[in-house]
């Protein structure tokens, strides 16, 4: 174990490196997915067929498909087939923000199904247009209910992100299996990854609870300091009661 950790101070500047990129591909990754939760949920909601259509089959092709092939495919398959090739840290971001865009995609749509139908008629009532309708009265009751499931997704998305060793990538995953390779010490490589990313999870999860602490004030919720800390449930507070 003491030569593991030594070895582990001596490439002390790869670790970080590698860190720097797990947390690159995991907020890069995130803001891809959370642009396509929106478009894609958003599209979902359209009266026109055509619009609807299209959402539904990229949301159906990337959640039906597995999220290591896409990677791979990106990475591998498709240089042959465009002649153009990118970076594993771009293959990782693509790939992590297509698969849970496409599963963000049904966070959005339910989340703005679910807000009570006396809102709508409100804000037709006021007159607003449809753009203020959905950014001033719809979206900010449906953000709340949003975050914790994007919470969830982005735990998942930041679990995955091992995945980048697969395609050469030197995040943080890889730098742990160079010194593990030269020490042989495997149960405390494996054991440091494990708590590694637990604290990035950890540290995730305060941030969103904090995001959700602020988006509930906006709309008069209760929200104790207490909530920053507090564990997931299946009930989610909305406007109006729970749902």
């Amino acid at each position: 174990m003491s030569d593991f950790f030594s070895t582990l101070l001596d490439e002390l500047p790869q670790v970080r490196a590698g860190l720097w990129v797990t947390l690159q591909a995991t907020v890069l990754g995130s803001l891809l997915a959370l642009a396509l939760s929106f478009a894609l949920g958003l599209m979902a909601g359209s009266r026109l067929l055509l619009v609807r259509g299209v959402s539904r089959t990229v949301v159906e092709f990337f959640r039906g498909t597995s999220l290591y092939i896409q990677l791979f495919w990106l990475y591998y398959a498709m240089p042959p087939l465009t002649g153009y090739e990118l970076t594993p840290l771009i293959c990782g971001v693509v790939a992590f923000g297509l698969n849970y865009g496409a599963y963000g995609s049904e966070v959005v749509r339910g989340a703005i199904n679910s807000v009570p139908r006396g809102q709508y008629e409100a804000a037709l009532a006021l007159n607003l247009t449809p753009s203020r309708r959905l950014r001033k009265v719809i979206l900010p009751q449906a953000w709340v209910q949003m975050i914790p499931s994007f919470t969830n997704l982005l735990i998942q998305l930041l679990k995955c992100t091992p995945l980048l060793w697969l395609i050469s990538a030197a995040d943080l995953m890889t730098v742990i299996q160079q010194v593990r390779d030269r020490t042989g010490e495997t149960l405390t490589a494996y054991l440091t990854l494990l708590a590694a990313y637990f604290v990035l999870a950890y540290a995730l999860t305060l941030l969103m609870n904090l995001l959700e602490r602020t988006a509930k004030r906006r709309l008069g919720l209760e929200s104790g300091g207490k909530s920053l800390f507090r564990s997931r449930t299946a009930t989610t507070t909305v406007p109006g009661g729970t749902a």
